[in-house]
């Protein structure tokens, strides 16, 4: 779940690795296996969209053994198995906006597995490029309070050229513009930060407030979602009370 609050996403991240730890290392180990085959490299330095989902398998503490055998696989792939990206635009209940963003080897398959959750739970499949209006695509890191001092992070992060900086009570939150993100990333890196959570997304423009009934709702349209063994990551517009 990519949306707001970011801390919530970043605890709703780390207690899914605990409850469905074998679930979670499965769709990396996909992921990783489609960066391989469309990057054509199983070197991170030479395969961009690999280094992304290194970012994510290291945030989920994946052990280096199963990350090996998704490359191997990956680049050996005598099956000849291929797979699309696809993003789905969806209208979730009570106003709330998601992209629903996956990797597929049958569109049919998936599209009607995803619709059918969809309508059972609330949601709708929106016309193209009705709710990717809503988002802005931009790197994003997140870095706990007490894992950086704010006045050194600010101003590494600011002289890398990152867009922008905020101090929140629960941490730090930097933006980029998606074209900068590695160079930023790799700076706050090299003086042994580490990010609860780094990647390029996309992000809302305006949030929509959910609480309560409502929230369960759309959380459950979200979990349903993520759990399809094709999604990625789910991004929405809905900000959940705390």
């Amino acid at each position: 779940m990519a949306g707001h609050s970011k801390w919530a996403k970043v605890k709703h991240f780390k207690g899914a690795i605990d409850a469905k730890r074998g679930k979670i290392f499965s769709k990396l180990a996909k992921e990783i296996f489609v960066a391989v085959q469309v990057g054509k490299s199983g070197d991170p330095d030479l395969n961009p969209r690999l280094r992304m989902v290194l970012l994510k398998c290291r945030a989920a503490s994946m052990p280096n053994d199963n990350i090996e055998r998704a490359i191997n696989k990956g680049l050996g792939n005598e099956a000849g198995v291929t797979f699309e990206d696809l993003t789905y635009e969806v209208y979730g209940p009570h106003g709330v906006a998601l992209l629903v963003e996956l990797s597929t080897d049958n569109r049919n398959r998936t599209a009607a597995e995803i619709r059918s959750i969809c309508t059972k739970n609330g949601g709708t499949i929106a016309a193209a490029g009705a709710v990717t209006r809503l988002f802005h695509r931009k790197g994003q890191m997140i870095i706990p309070r007490d894992a950086a001092d704010e006045d050194q992070l600010m101003e590494v992060a600011l002289d890398a050229g990152a867009e922008d900086f905020k101090a929140e009570a629960d941490g730090f939150e930097i933006i980029t513009e998606p074209g900068n993100f590695e160079t930023v990333h790799k700076a706050v890196e090299a003086k042994d930060i580490k990010c609860a959570m780094a990647h390029v997304a996309p992000l809302p423009e305006l949030t929509v407030p959910v609480a309560g009934a409502a929230a369960v709702e759309v959380t459950r349209l979200i979990d349903l979602l993520e759990d399809h063994d094709d999604v990625k990551e789910v991004h929405t517009n809905a900000e959940f009370a705390e």
